[in-house]
């Protein structure tokens, strides 16, 4: 994602700078070189918003999604270990009873 926010920088960057040199060497006089000037700066700012806004929405929809499939997958995760955990238990608890068993016979 910053990636593409740098790439969107740049070229918006570079397209005003572009815009801006060329209107500096327009002959135009100087009141109406500065006011394209001034135009074409709002106008490339506004679409540097719009475009900021966009991604910024595209990162927060990305993050909800992710945060969602995260959720999901730590809960199958913790269903699946719980169940693990159970039959390791129950394993366990017979491997006990058959130990005690045998302690017993060995006992008398």
């Amino acid at each position: 994602m910053a990636k593409t926010g740098n790439i969107l920088l740049g070229l918006a960057a570079g397209a005003a700078i572009g815009v801006g040199l060329g209107i500096l060497f327009a002959p135009d006089k100087g009141k109406v070189t500065r006011e394209k000037i001034k135009d074409s700066v709002s106008d490339k700012a506004e679409k540097l918003k719009e475009q900021l806004d966009r991604l910024t929405e595209n990162v927060k929809e990305k993050s909800a999604e992710l945060k969602g499939s995260l959720e999901e997958k730590v809960d199958t995760l913790l269903s699946k270990s719980s169940y693990k955990a159970e039959d390791v238990i129950t394993f366990l608890e017979k491997k006990l009873a058959t130990l005690k068993a045998a302690n017993a016979k060995l006992q008398k």
